[in-house]
């Protein structure tokens, strides 16, 4: 059983930031580490940033790529609505601009699902999948997610915590809720919720086909446990790590674990998966 990780020590120091040209943006990244490729897809109101307590505990062996979506930290893009499809593509086309053929991927909430279609749509490029924290469709989410999203952004600060975080947790990580949020402008913030409705492909689970390690928290409310559990069910080569009381919060709160599970899921002590 996963047991609160939550502590005051000193994160390490997180490779610099960079911005390279992956099809026609210029797109923020943070590019640390030697080994296996692993690119971090954040979440809906995060940015590449995000993972800092998470990269730091992944060790030797990952080459750690984490980098802004559109409308997200450095990524310059045109304002316009652009779809989940869009977003599978920029991260198809980033790993052009990276010159990687394939590499594994690995993406929270909504990077969650920026993950599944970018396995749909670029099923070659993705050596495999590891979820955190994510579901199959938005509508599983239900109220939850229109309540955290029709916060204004001050509130939506406040209130992460609480749906991040369990009590243990946050307890003992008093700023990993301020490292969770980034700043947007209304229009970009608009953009990227419409698009966040936008995903549905429960009945598409069994076309993707890369080995899966989809890790979730038990008391999730944006991301019901439910929609983890018919993931593992659908796809064919899922499986489920269960992370008990967990909230949405869990690649912060349960850094060590789920590291520990990712470098054992990529195989990097004995080899990868490819």
């Amino acid at each position: 059983m996963a047991t609160h990780q939550a502590g005051q020590e000193q994160e390490p120091a997180e490779p610099a930031s960079a911005t390279v040209r992956a099809g026609g943006l210029d797109v923020g990244v943070i590019d640390g580490g030697s080994g296996v490729p692993l690119v971090l897809v954040h979440g809906g109101e995060s940015d590449r940033t995000q993972f800092a307590v998470l990269r730091g505990r992944l060790g030797a062996g990952i080459r750690a790529i984490s980098y802004d979506q559109r409308d997200s930290g450095i990524t310059v893009n045109p304002p316009v609505p652009y779809a989940l499809e869009d977003l599978a593509d920029d991260l198809a086309a980033l790993l052009d601009a990276l010159e990687l053929p394939r590499a594994h991927l690995l993406g929270t909430s909504f990077g969650g699902a920026v993950a599944q279609h970018a396995a749909l749509r670029h099923p070659g490029r993705v050596a495999s999948l590891v979820l955190v924290a994510t579901t199959p469709s938005f509508a599983m989410g239900g109220a939850a997610i229109d309540e955290l999203l029709r916060m204004s952004p001050g509130d939506r600060q406040h209130a992460a915590a609480d749906f991040f975080f369990s009590p243990a947790g946050r307890a003992g990580l008093p700023a990993a809720a301020g490292r969770t949020l980034t700043v947007r402008t209304p229009g970009q913030r608009a953009r990227r919720h419409d698009v966040a409705r936008q995903h549905e492909v429960r009945d598409r689970l069994g076309e993707i086909t890369a080995p899966t390690l989809i890790v979730h928290g038990t008391a999730d409310r944006l991301a019901p446990y439910a929609g983890a559990v018919l993931m593992a069910q659908r796809m064919p080569h899922a499986e489920l790590c269960a992370i008990e009381d967990g909230r949405h919060g869990i690649a912060v709160e349960f850094a060590d674990t789920i590291a520990l599970r990712v470098r054992d899921f990529l195989g990097v002590a004995g080899g990868s998966r490819g």
